[in-house]
């Protein structure tokens, strides 16, 4: 009889345990089902491809690293230049062009795009002179218009050594290098420039190629830096990120409020907190010589241009999402590299822009 009766319970444990295996197999079965129904959806698309400003590119590229890690799917940019980016996007051999160089709107209609912004940044002017230490060197506008346009040589020239009464500055030519590729860095260089000298908007202008009037031209920030670290007594312009990666010395610059600021994220978001609440409402910013007592004058956006009407829709909705990633997810990193993540109220904006501008067959890809 106790037999019997152990011989039942037993028989219950079993039923009780294979019920409740059943009840988690099943569970895993239809978790399993709804990713791989989620995830079909995107199982298509394993590759982006994109190219142009060398501006954002090491935040780029982090930001395509971690995203990676996460979704499995690859964003590949290629560093060559605003204007071989625009060229390659209008062409549609990219799934993204990126400029620093933002397009009219006459441009971007009649190449049916959409432009938008995804970080803000600094360019700051990099020296090689030893024993200076960043943000010692003191410069104006018009000095390194006057730098480039071949009017100041040396370095112990009286208008910079007035500027900098406690420093040993040499007796040495001044180098002046600049970008040889089409570049939205040069662009907003070229633009705060010619907001700051006569003579060099007359001479030279504002463009993402212009014919420098003397020093050799290196491709990329990373060209640009390379010569720089190389030549002593150089001079040259590039992304704050790569002034820091590479630990070049940047200089301190009289923005407009009279003040001798060096660059930062604060005096980065600064340039677009004053810019924001003047400019007309748009979601393109000219971030260059602007009031306020701590902006930094050299300031950029940097711009992603996609088709309004994609070949590819499921590529382009797959970039809005790592876009979104980045706007909500990638701020942390934009700081540690020195960029001016964009605020949520403009995100908000550009949203929108993407559910009423970017469509296949009049249907919006993207929804918020």
């Amino acid at each position: 009889m106790r037999k019997s009766i152990r011989q039942q319970q037993s028989s219950k444990r079993i039923l009780r345990f294979t019920f409740f295996l059943i009840f988690f197999v099943g569970i895993s079965i239809t978790l399993q089902y709804c990713n791989q129904k989620q995830s079909g959806n995107r199982s298509k698309v394993k590759t982006l491809n994109g190219a142009g400003a060398t501006f954002p590119y090491p935040l780029y590229s982090h930001w395509a690293d971690k995203y990676a890690t996460l979704t499995g799917i690859q964003v590949n940019y290629q560093s060559i230049g605003s204007g071989a980016g625009i060229a390659q996007i209008k062409a549609r051999t990219v799934d993204f062009g990126a400029t620093d160089a933002p397009l009219t709107s006459t441009q971007v209609k009649e190449s049916g795009l959409v432009q938008f912004p995804l970080v803000i940044g600094g360019v700051v002017p990099v020296v090689h002179i030893e024993s200076i230490q960043p943000g010692d060197l003191k410069l104006t506008g018009e000095i390194i218009a006057d730098i480039y346009l071949g009017n100041i040589t040396h370095w112990d020239d009286p208008q910079i050594q007035n500027l900098n009464p406690d420093l040993n500055l040499p007796d040495r030519e001044i180098t002046p290098v600049h970008r040889a590729d089409g570049s939205g860095t040069t662009w907003i260089f070229t633009n705060y420039l010619s907001k700051i000298s006569p003579e060099w908007t007359n001479e030279v202008g504002v463009a993402k190629a212009v014919a420098w009037p003397a020093g050799p031209g290196g491709k990329g920030n990373e060209g640009v830096t390379g010569y720089v670290q190389k030549i002593k007594g150089a001079i040259g312009y590039t992304e704050y990120a790569y002034a820091i990666q590479n630990k070049m010395t940047f200089v301190s610059l009289r923005n407009q409020a009279g003040n001798y600021v060096t660059p930062g994220i604060k005096n980065f978001f600064a340039a677009f907190t004053y810019a924001d609440s003047t400019q007309q409402p748009s979601l393109v910013k000219i971030l260059t010589d602007l009031p306020g007592n701590q902006t930094w004058p050299i300031t950029g956006m940097s711009f992603i241009l996609l088709h309004k009407n994609p070949k590819h829709p499921e590529k382009t909705r797959e970039l809005l999402r790592f876009f979104d990633w980045c706007y909500n997810h990638g701020q942390q990193q934009a700081r540690q590299l020195e960029y001016v993540p964009i605020p949520p109220e403009y995100v908000q904006r550009i949203e929108n822009l993407w559910s009423e501008e970017i469509t296949v067959e009049g249907k919006p890809i993207w929804n918020n």
